[in-house]
């Protein structure tokens, strides 16, 4: 996929829409391909007690492949495809600043757990993206944790991942 700049979009470079949304087709088709392939190993078939395991997620991988298909076609073989700029350099880049710290957040709550990587995730975000100052960011991201933590730990009794260092064990939770 070459960038390509197109009448429509003077100065913008970058993939038109069309293609990404035969990209995103392709992976709708193959995620219902690989449905259909996982209900098949189940038993998609109805047996002598009623549907097999994998009888309703095979015509759910069904669906996701006439609906791949349907997007496709609309995307390569009509005449009115979207040519203009799915996104454009500066616009990626924003992407980018959200996506790549939600990668490393994940990867971090493996560590630490789901209460430290988000107080830290919340108050990077505000530091960075929002231009708070440091200390409000590091207060309103430790009270909306803690209001977190007494929710779903005390008063639900629901644990929340701890992480593989458990930081919060302290408090005996």
């Amino acid at each position: 996929m070459e960038p390509t700049e197109l009448s429509g979009d003077a100065g913008r470079i970058g993939v038109a829409t069309y293609v990404i949304d035969a990209v995103v087709a392709l992976l709708v088709i193959g995620l219902g391909v690989l449905v259909l392939q996982g209900s098949w190993s189940l038993g998609s078939r109805w047996t002598s007690d009623g549907p097999g395991s994998g009888y309703f997620p095979f015509y759910i991988g069904v669906i996701l492949c006439i609906a791949g298909a349907g997007i496709l076609v609309q995307a390569v073989f009509t005449k009115k495809r979207d040519t203009e700029i799915f996104v454009d350099g500066e616009q990626f880049k924003r992407v980018l600043s959200v996506l790549i710290p939600a990668a490393v957040y994940v990867f971090v709550v493996q560590l630490i757990g789901l209460y430290v990587a988000s107080a830290i995730y919340i108050a990077l975000f505000m530091i960075v993206l929002g231009k708070y100052s440091p200390v409000r960011s590091i207060v309103v991201a430790v009270i909306l944790n803690a209001l977190f933590f007494a929710m779903f730990e005390i008063w639900f009794k629901v644990p929340l991942f701890k992480g593989a260092f458990d930081p919060l064990s302290f408090l005996g939770y």
